[in-house]
């Protein structure tokens, strides 16, 4: 059991190693942190309800992981063959769309979820 417990301890560790490499090597990544915590704090400003949290904490992750993902294949495609090769680029660049999609479908959840908010604020 003890040896159970060392083993996922050990693999959340690593976990939080790729999210460290992820803040530390890639800037989008940091650009997505930036946006998650001005939205985290502009909901809690504005008093998001339960189910809007929901939808905003959906999109973060999906965002994240998309980016998370991106950044796995790039580094992997760029170890395995270093010089530029039209089909990686075009997987590079498929990985890229994901993201941008995620971060297009989250900014349309925070559209959603805050425009009525902020329209209530004027009043």
């Amino acid at each position: 059991m003890k040896q159970i417990v060392i083993r996922r301890l050990k693999s959340f560790s690593y976990a939080l190693q790729g999210l460290a490499q992820l803040l530390r090597t890639q800037p989008n990544a940091r650009v997505h942190l930036l946006a998650a915590l001005l939205v985290c704090g502009a909901g809690m400003v504005v008093g998001l309800s339960r189910a809007e949290w929901l939808w905003i904490v959906v999109a973060i992750v999906l965002v994240w992981s998309a980016e998370a993902f991106n950044s796995a294949l790039e580094q992997l495609a760029d170890v395995l063959h270093p010089e530029q090769h039209p089909g990686i680029g075009r997987a590079k660049d498929m990985a890229a769309a994901a993201v941008l999609i995620a971060a297009g479908g989250a900014a349309v959840i925070g559209m959603l979820v805050f425009v009525p908010h902020l329209a209530n604020l004027g009043r």
